[in-house]
């Protein structure tokens, strides 16, 4: 069962945080095109130092005790990129997964695939699936990625999964037991990259009570001060979920 935490006070790099750690951090990774683009690189360079950056995500979000982080890695539109660089990015999936593979079972990291992964090329597909049989059981931070994903599809395939079980009606609850993230906490927190300002088809559902950050830097230049940054905006704000803040503070004891 996954459970908040509040460590109190860390500091890691003088860049202190001191309150509640989100539970589940989601994060639209923008800006690795622009960020090769602004240095005379192929687009693909990009993408391969936005590996680096999910890596020490990831190693961060161990440390500081966040439970799940989801990264939205490769939509169901992005199909409609260019083919070479759709099969560079298949094969920085490949890549990655063989090179950080043992990292994740030594630090405990569960690995999970939300989308239609049946969609991907073989090579990669089977990548995916043995890094999620591999890591099966892991007990510490829940890595998950989304790959050939759409939050519209999500929700069209947990509807059709309702009707193939035979229930005639089902509520907010158990309607998420049908959907990809079944057993996962909602993000409470979405940071997004690059300066846009929209969901572009992710997590759909899951985001209704998120709260959104929303960064200018590239996802290749974020890093811990900006992560941190972003958590301390988290930590500022009055979540109420529909109340008032008197109502919040009430609950609160």
């Amino acid at each position: 069962m996954l459970g908040r935490r509040s460590p109190g006070k860390t500091s890691t790099a003088n860049v202190p945080l001191d309150g509640t750690i989100p539970r589940h951090i989601a994060f639209i990774m923008d800006g690795n095109g622009r960020w090769a683009g602004e240095r005379g690189l192929p687009r693909v360079a990009g993408h391969r130092q936005g590996v680096t950056t999910v890596r020490k995500m990831v190693e961060i979000g161990r440390e500081i005790g966040v439970e799940v982080m989801t990264f939205y890695t490769f939509s169901s539109e992005n199909w409609r990129r260019p083919v070479f660089e759709v099969k560079a990015l298949m094969e920085l999936l490949v890549e990655a997964i063989e090179r950080e593979l043992e990292d994740l079972k030594k630090n405990r990291v569960s690995l999970r695939i939300i989308g239609e992964l049946d969609s991907l090329p073989e090579g990669p597909r089977r990548a995916m699936e043995r890094g999620v049989t591999e890591t099966a059981g892991m007990d510490g931070l829940i890595l998950v990625l989304a790959l050939s994903y759409s939050g519209r599809r999500e929700i069209a395939r947990a509807v059709n999964r309702v009707i193939a079980s035979g229930q005639k009606e089902v509520d907010e609850v158990a309607f998420g037991n049908y959907l990809d993230t079944v057993g996962l906490p909602d993000p409470d927190m979405l940071i997004r990259t690059a300066g846009e300002m929209r969901l572009s088809n992710f997590l759909l559902y899951q985001l209704a009570y998120t709260e959104i950050v929303v960064t200018q830097k590239y996802w290749p230049d974020f890093g811990r001060a900006e992560l941190f940054d972003c958590i301390r905006q988290f930590q500022s704000r009055e979540r109420r979920f529909g109340m008032t803040s008197e109502q919040v503070k009430s609950e609160r004891g």
